[in-house]
């Protein structure tokens, strides 16, 4: 069942708690939410459970319903990737 922001494309750079939680909200109404995550130290909170080894159920429930990868977008490849994502999608909009 499509929700009310099917068809809208977030790119979510957050990290810290308010920001992976709005985005959820979003994902849950029907965006196509895309998390980046950086190659290292990505999520301040995957690593905050009982387990060290193991996601948090804090990161678990604030990343469903995104799709993620992980991009350096301080190298100049990862900043062209993302203009690409971007892009591709403002295309497909108009």
């Amino acid at each position: 069942m499509a929700g009310p922001l099917d068809g809208i494309r977030i790119i979510d750079f957050t990290t810290m708690l308010a920001g992976p939680y709005a985005t959820m909200i979003l994902a849950d109404q029907g965006a196509d939410v895309i998390k980046i995550e950086a190659p290292i130290r990505s999520d301040r909170l995957g690593g905050a459970g009982y387990d060290p080894g193991q996601l948090s159920a804090a990161s678990l429930n604030n990343n469903r319903n995104k799709r993620s990868f992980s991009v350096d977008v301080k190298a100049a490849a990862g900043r062209e990737l993302m203009l690409k994502l971007a892009k591709a999608y403002r295309r497909s909009m108009c």
